[in-house]
């Protein structure tokens, strides 16, 4: 049995070069029910969830794991270290996924690359008004907390729970765009406009998440883009191309 940790839609496609193989077994893990009606199209068990290290490791005793592969979200640190570890107390493999860094190819100069929301958030009082949050719904009592006197602009999935969130937080229809992506250059230059964007605030998600989109978008229209790295984790094994996957796998 192989645990994949989900949550991207690498994870997906993950899925999708594991069911070439003849007879392999293999659970999907998610923490959302969007993400499970996603992934039930791809992997035939899904299992929703948030993961402590406690349950991992219960999972792997009770499913006889033998092999993780973690293709979780770039910015879902915590969950990695912990598949770090249990694969090392389990004594099993450990694979990790990681959509390739994008930093160091951006031309346009009006960036600012910071290790952390709250050093985002620094940026944002200091040099913007009507502000994108590009980063999705998971800190957004963050930003709300952390920039004062300025327009917040989200945007989040379209699904009811996130939208309740951003409203128990003080956002309303003239803060929200719901809508899923990832979004092309052209779309979002036309969101950058519609709401006079004036600072663009994203993580550095990769290829899979529009990244380069987003900041292609703010270059053609001279906006800033504060960019929030990913922290750095000492992989014990890492690929960056998901067809790599099959070459790795224990049968």
């Amino acid at each position: 049995m192989i645990l994949v940790l989900g949550g991207t839609s690498d994870s997906l496609e993950i899925c999708s070069e594991l069911n070439k193989i003849f007879n392999l077994k293999y659970t999907l893990s998610v923490t959302t029910e969007y993400g499970r009606d996603l992934a039930l199209g791809y992997a035939r068990n899904v299992i929703l969830g948030k993961l402590t290290k406690d349950d991992m490791k219960k999972f792997i005793k009770e499913n006889k794991v033998k092999q993780i592969i973690d293709a979780t979200h770039p910015y879902a640190i915590e969950v990695s270290k912990n598949a770090i570890e249990c694969s090392k107390e389990s004594n099993i493999e450990y694979i990790r996924y990681e959509r390739k860094s994008l930093i160091d190819g951006i031309t346009y100069p009006n960036i600012y690359v910071v290790d952390t929301i709250e050093e985002a958030c620094e940026i944002a009082n200091q040099k913007g008004n009507n502000i994108f949050i590009g980063t999705g719904s998971k800190n957004l009592d963050k930003y709300v907390e952390l920039i004062k006197n300025k327009k917040l602009i989200a945007r989040v999935l379209p699904t009811s729970e996130v939208i309740k969130n951003c409203e128990d937080l003080g956002l309303n229809g003239d803060n929200i765009i719901a809508m899923k992506g990832p979004f092309s250059k052209t779309i979002n230059m036309e969101m950058y406009k519609q709401y006079k964007i004036d600072l663009v605030i994203t993580k550095e998600s990769g290829v899979a998440g529009g990244f380069l989109e987003k900041v292609d978008a703010a270059d053609i229209l001279d906006i800033p883009v504060v960019i929030i790295k990913r922290e750095t984790i000492d992989y014990p094994k890492v690929i960056n191309d998901v067809k790599e996957i099959r070459n790795f796998i224990m049968i």
